[in-house]
């Protein structure tokens, strides 16, 4: 709001006497963001980091190894980012990576940020990211009415699916991904899938709940004790990589997974009891793929998938499939939409989409004497 007589200052301008506004420490943090959010998950996404872009440069690292990189070395980037106060117990953030072995010739890569540290894919992030691309021009030449927007998740490529109509993108964005799938373990009936991170399904009806009409609270305490207990009893493997191998979360659902033109719910607790406002890509895309495998839905069924929070909805569908007889077991795999194999498991290629929009840009700024410059914790 502009003072009597003058004008407004704002946010990086300078006052009389030179200085820039807000304060900070020269050696302190700038950090620019973009913000946005596909389906009300929030997505801060960081443009540039340059201790990322000196290590891919300097040591040409892969996104992977990127990844254990910024976890062990910059992190209080992290910290300072998604943990209050700048941001929330449920925040969620990308660093954007260009170029490099980290890229692997993708338009982009990204580092996925949230409150307990690091995950290896993201699905609402994806749609997010490809909106992005496209107006901040990292696509030299995109094509209308769609473009489609090459981008390297830590787990591996996924190419997200963008409308553009020569000045600005649109929705819905969609992308694709190629699925297989797991069996049950534990005393309950659940499902394991790998969505470019494992999680574990089952009905809320199994622990008691209905996932639409239960508190929010007692869905996350009882996701959460799924998640502890098949951590306990089942060991997760990944053809490629051991820093693939972990439980990122559980999502309850309501048990419908038979085909049908009507919404089914669900909800996905991850991390350190994290809630996913959206109705989670890489979930919706390995229930696609369970639902497929057996038997419940044909190729290019789709289905809408909505989020128990916010009520917001993606749509999914398989829409390749290997040909042979479904496995015993299946898992997620990103890998070019051509395939419907990934080594020795049989496959289907499936296909998620939603909606991102933009809410913002911001500028962050530490203070060196600020004992909370890195943030804090609280739930």
């Amino acid at each position: 709001m502009a003072a009597a007589g003058g004008r407004g200052v704002g946010v990086g301008d300078g006052d009389r006497a030179g200085r820039r506004l807000p304060p900070h420490s020269p050696s302190g943090l700038v950090l620019q963001t973009v913000e946005m959010h596909t389906g009300g998950e929030p997505l801060r996404i960081v443009p540039r980091l340059e201790a990322a872009e000196e290590a891919v440069a300097a040591r040409g690292l892969s996104l992977l190894s990127l990844r254990r990189e910024v976890a062990a070395t910059q992190d209080h980037v992290r910290r300072a980012l998604v943990h209050e106060p700048r941001g929330h117990a449920d925040m969620y953030g990308a660093v954007v990576v260009r170029g490099g072995a980290a890229a692997a010739g993708a338009h982009l890569a990204a580092v996925f940020l949230h409150g307990a540290g690091y995950s290896t894919m993201c699905g609402h992030a994806v749609l997010a990211l490809g909106r992005f691309a496209l107006d901040y021009g990292l696509v030299a030449a995109p094509s209308t009415p769609e473009t489609a927007v090459q981008l390297r998740c830590p787990c591996g490529p996924v190419t997200a699916f963008v409308p553009w109509d020569g000045c600005r993108s649109g929705n819905p964005v969609r992308f694709h991904n190629l699925a297989i799938d797991v069996p049950g373990h534990g005393k309950v009936v659940v499902d394991i899938g790998y969505g470019g991170t494992f999680y574990a399904f089952l009905s809320a009806e199994q622990l008691g709940l209905d996932v639409c009409s239960s508190k929010t609270r007692d869905l996350v305490n009882a996701a959460s004790a799924v998640t502890e207990a098949v951590k306990k009893q089942f060991k997760l493997h990944h053809p490629e990589s051991e820093d693939l191998a972990f439980l990122y979360g559980t999502i309850l659902t309501d048990g419908k997974d038979a085909f049908s033109e009507e919404p089914t719910t669900n909800i996905c607790v991850f991390a350190d009891e994290q809630v996913d406002r959206s109705p989670t890509g890489s979930g919706v895309t390995a229930r696609i793929a369970l639902q497929y495998h057996k038997g419940l839905i044909q190729l290019n069924q789709t289905r809408t998938f909505r989020s128990s929070t916010t009520r917001s909805l993606f749509t999914g569908k398989a829409v390749k499939a290997s040909g042979l007889e479904p496995p015993i077991a299946s898992v997620l795999i990103l890998i070019p939409l051509q395939e419907a194999r990934f080594g020795d498991y049989n496959a289907v290629v499936v296909e998620v989409s939603g909606e991102a929009f933009y809410t913002g840009t911001a500028t962050f700024t530490v203070e060196e004497e600020d004992p909370l410059k890195h943030g804090f914790f609280f739930k």
